[in-house]
């Protein structure tokens, strides 16, 4: 893709007889990208891959054009919050990211602007004492702010983000969430890895999910949900008499179940969804089935992973 930002082709990286990633073929742009997966599933050593950090056994890994694990410039136009943290422990935050922030090349005054300048976006400000004490003394949540401070500071293209919620407070992952959909929407790629399916959710429509390995699908979650028709899709209706529209619907050939769990509810399943939501309007409306309310619990990306991951 020529307006790829990442692009792997046939990736595969092994340690030893494990295949961490296998054959992965794979394209990301500008915006921001969910990386998901179940724990051991390969995330972790796909944005190695990405970062340059590890080479591939086989295949290519190009980022803005180049090679990933041999390109210095393009390593300098990423910056990289990791899932675990190594700190010195006795540096505050605001001087572990000035630090971080002269290793891309900066001077001492420059970084420590910069650095100031991170530390402030991500909620952890000069003004409140916090970003001046030893870092031994911060919570979990306060050490994810300055590991994402540092890879904000020198203001990378793309942004590798691994697991960037975990123990934080609801606050801090409300502005969290928010500070990603803005750089995406700035046209840096930001990529973020987790196995919390809802979290990412709520910050993207653009996932990639893997699973051992192998990459299962991309794309935003309605067109993931299509490669997967073969598997039922349950939609749930309420309306004042389901009764009357159950047996209306089991007429049709794309109706492969019905349950009436309660008075004012009926759940069906269907084969071809979007036949399915013209035909339910239709005939509540011409035989007074007093539709009130239509949703779907498969249209979330929990329900994908799931089907996807089946067997």
């Amino acid at each position: 893709m020529s307006d790829a930002v990442l692009d792997l082709r046939d990736a595969s990286r092994w340690y030893g007889n494990v295949i961490a990633l296998n054959n992965v073929t794979l394209s990301i742009g500008a915006g921001v990208v969910g990386l998901l997966g179940p724990n051991g599933a390969g995330k972790t050593t796909l944005l190695r891959l990405l970062m340059g950090l590890i080479r591939p056994t086989t295949g290519t890994v190009r980022v803005l054009g180049e090679d990933a694990w041999t390109s210095i410039d393009v390593r300098r136009r990423i910056g990289y919050c990791p899932e675990h943290d190594h700190f010195y422990d006795q540096m505050s935050g605001l001087r572990f990211v000035t630090l971080m922030t002269r290793l891309q090349g900066f001077d001492e005054v420059e970084a420590a602007r910069r650095a100031a300048g991170a530390l402030e976006r991500v909620r952890l400000p000069l003004r409140e004492g916090g970003a001046t004490k030893p870092i031994a003394t911060y919570s979990k949540g306060m050490r994810q702010k300055v590991k994402l401070a540092q890879a904000l500071a020198h203001d990378p293209q793309i942004l590798v983000l691994d697991e960037p919620l975990t123990g934080c407070d609801p606050l801090s992952r409300h502005h969290i969430s928010a500070l990603c959909k803005e750089l995406g929407a700035q046209g840096r790629t930001v990529v973020i890895s987790s196995h919390v399916l809802h979290e990412v959710e709520r910050i993207t429509s653009e996932f990639v999910l893997i699973e051992r390995g192998r990459l299962l699908a991309q794309g935003n979650v309605y067109e993931i949900r299509a490669l997967i028709d073969q598997h039922p899709h349950r939609i749930q209706l309420q309306c004042s008499h389901p009764r009357r529209l159950a047996a209306l619907l089991a007429g049709l050939s794309h109706i492969s179940g019905l349950e009436i769990p309660s008075a004012h509810t009926l759940v069906l399943m269907t084969s071809d969804p979007d036949q399915c939501y013209s035909d339910i309007p239709r005939l509540a409306l011409e035989h007074g089935a007093g539709l009130t309310g239509l949703h779907s619990p498969d249209n979330n990306l929990e329900s994908v992973f799931r089907y996807l991951t089946k067997g």
